[in-house]
């Protein structure tokens, strides 16, 4: 009886993990690899509108030649080409609405979905109602971008970008990284290749990019979107990755991540920015100040005591140039798992 109740058991949870699987395939959206747009997101003709009223992307290449032959390399024209898309709005109708009156009018522009006096906010919403959902795009609302009325247009060509992949001015300090990464001045469809994009807003950071130490932003090897999400997050300075505000740096610098058995309190409550600059610094390892013994000092001094260092040997000072160099004892300042002086 024992064993025939255990299979029953067994049935039952085997039923249930099936039937979970089954809601979760069935509630998240599948969406295609290739653009990152879902297909069962689009209808298959826009509202208040039948499906005589689309003309097609070729009517409109007879008068807009160049818009249509640059779309026709971006990845929205290239869903007419997958099966899952067949049937939906697809092509220039999709943003602008059917064409039929348009032409029959003479190419009279009041017939037309025209984005020319439309807010960014209207475009933007124009194009969530597609990408709306995705994990790239689903906290854009909530995002800087948003708030200071910068759209999707503002970055990215509806109609695909005009620059060449590996053209000077892709990167800023073109050279062989442009070679290595084909479609730098292409991707996604932005205006611009991406570094380029950000700096003509975020200025400040191309002078911090110029600092003897920096991170190889300008140079091609590294993107802004590498640390952060344009589309908005949930984090300061729409950091990537909703897990803490050093998920961008601990995804290179693995060696910092931890845990640790000994934590070294500062970079566990404040974070990386406590002790470096994030985009670049006059000073090595991206240091905030020129001497790493003026950044532990910060924290590590009273003027209360004789010590240099709370709870330290009185044998730390500062006019002994022998001791003036934390990391030569202090090896493991990011945290340790053998002693909780962070030495070896």
């Amino acid at each position: 009886m024992a064993s025939r109740k255990n299979i029953k058991l067994a049935l039952l949870g085997i039923f249930t993990v099936f039937s979970v699987l089954w809601l979760i395939s069935s509630t998240f959206p599948k969406v295609d690899g290739t653009t990152g747009i879902d297909p069962r997101d689009v209808p298959h003709v826009l509202p208040n509108t039948n499906a005589d009223d689309y003309v097609g992307s070729e009517t409109c290449a007879a008068c807009h030649e160049d818009q249509f032959k640059s779309f026709s390399e971006t990845k929205h024209a290239k869903l007419a080409k997958l099966g899952s898309w067949e049937g939906k709005v697809q092509g220039c109708e999709s943003c602008h609405g059917p064409g039929k009156n348009h032409v029959d009018g003479g190419g009279d522009k009041s017939q037309i979905i025209s984005f020319t006096n439309k807010t960014s906010k209207q475009i933007s919403e124009s194009c969530l109602t597609c990408h709306a959902g995705k994990e790239d795009h689903n906290k854009f609302r909530r995002g800087d971008h948003w708030r200071n009325n910068v759209g999707c247009t503002d970055c990215h060509s509806a109609h695909g970008a005009a620059s060449h992949p590996t053209q000077i001015g892709s990167i800023t300090n073109a050279g062989i990284d442009s070679d290595f990464k084909p479609g730098t001045g292409t991707e996604k469809m932005l205006k611009v290749s991406e570094p380029q994009l950000c700096i003509s807003c975020h200025a400040q950071t191309k002078s911090q990019f110029s600092q003897p130490f920096h991170h190889k932003v300008l140079e091609g090897q590294m993107k802004c979107s590498d640390c952060h999400n344009a589309h908005g997050d949930f984090e300061l300075k729409n950091a990537r990755l909703a897990v803490g505000g050093d998920a961008a740096c601990i995804k290179c610098h693995t060696d910092k991540k931890g845990p640790f058995v000994y934590e070294h309190l500062p970079i566990t409550v404040e974070g990386c920015a406590t002790c470096h600059n994030t985009h670049g610094s006059s000073n090595p390892k991206m240091l905030k100040r020129n001497q790493v013994r003026q950044l532990c000092l910060e924290c590590h001094s009273s003027i209360f005591e004789d010590d240099l260092a709370p709870g330290a040997p009185g044998f730390h000072r500062q006019d002994n140039v022998r001791y003036q160099n934390c990391t030569i004892c202090h090896v493991k300042i990011h945290g340790s798992q053998t002693h909780p002086a962070f030495f070896r």
